[in-house]
């Protein structure tokens, strides 16, 4: 019959150490505690609960359906409260270990670089690895404790962060040398009579072109005069500026050149705006050098005067 009394949080902890150690006896080995009390403590809980936690013989100790699906939701906060004491107990300690990343090349150029030179100044116990990688990979999954992306849909238990601007623009540009003595485009449709510098992500698939004005939508598929992969990013809008033709990309790495005056934009009434990126991660056991760079993050953000569209 079921106790209606509720079971301690102690006798959980066990029933959690229990489906890890896959037994009683190495759950005791690693409490510290006899063989005979964990197993009384499981039985224990067994009849408050009034169900079978565990199938049990001779060779092995397995959960059973109720007991697999209670410890799924027990783990994590378990694990979420031994986190927690120890941060307390840390909490005047330096950052250290190591912080791996999955981020997709855009924001290599100007926006990851400056978080990162801040936390390394701020914690030089940190260390960082960065895989660039524009695939749509799961990055928890490539062994990562987070990964940056731009709209990804995102798995349960993730959360999200914006690590730069909250908003940014596709822009289109080219060298006045090239737009000399050429018919201007007017609408998005015309660029297809001109040469283009496209980019090609690692998937194969080249980049949009994609305009937008007035709630028209419109991607184009312009030719290739020249096709580099998003890796040489910095080498197309070099190529661009020599005049080999229009270059579609992010504003913020051609605003540079927009106000040197090497390039020129192209249609500004119809670049297109879309969110900035994100940093997302598990909403659990985040480790100690993922929450130093979020604090990180947040002090860059506050750090920025009134947003308006950033």
């Amino acid at each position: 019959m079921k106790n209606n009394h509720q079971p301690a949080l102690n006798d959980l902890n066990i029933f959690v150490a229990v489906c890890k150690a896959n037994g009683f006896r190495a759950a005791a080995k690693r409490l510290g505690l006899s063989p005979s009390y964990v197993s009384d403590t499981i039985t224990r809980l067994e009849q408050q609960l009034g169900l079978p936690l565990f199938t049990r013989n001779t060779r092995t100790v397995r959960p059973t359906e109720a007991g697999t699906l209670l410890e799924s939701r027990l783990a994590p906060l378990f694990a979420e409260a031994h986190a927690a004491l120890h941060d307390l107990g840390g909490a005047n300690q330096p950052v250290q270990g190591l912080l791996k990343l999955n981020v997709t090349g855009a924001v290599m150029v100007d926006i990851l670089p400056n978080l990162i030179d801040r936390l390394l100044v701020k914690h030089p116990g940190v260390r960082v690895e960065i895989m660039v990688d524009d695939r749509l990979v799961d990055a928890i999954a490539e062994g990562c404790a987070a990964g940056i992306r731009y709209g990804e849909h995102l798995a349960p238990g993730m959360i999200a962060i914006p690590i730069g601007p909250r908003w940014q623009q596709l822009a289109l540009a080219a060298a006045p040398g090239y737009l000399a003595g050429r018919e201007h485009p007017t609408h998005p449709h015309d660029v297809m009579k001109h040469s283009c510098v496209r980019l090609r992500f690692t998937s194969g698939a080249l980049t949009a072109w994609d305009f937008e004005r007035a709630g028209e939508k419109i991607t184009i598929d312009p030719p290739s005069h020249l096709v580099l992969g998003v890796d040489a990013a910095a080498a197309a809008i070099s190529l661009a500026v020599r005049g080999h033709g229009l270059i579609c990309t992010f504003r913020n790495w051609l605003d540079p050149y927009f106000t040197s005056g090497e390039l020129v934009p192209v249609l500004p009434d119809w670049w297109q705006r879309f969110e900035g990126p994100r940093l997302y991660f598990p909403s659990r056991l985040t480790p100690a050098p993922l929450r130093a760079l979020i604090d990180v993050i947040a002090e860059a953000h506050d750090a920025v005067a009134p947003v308006g569209d950033q």
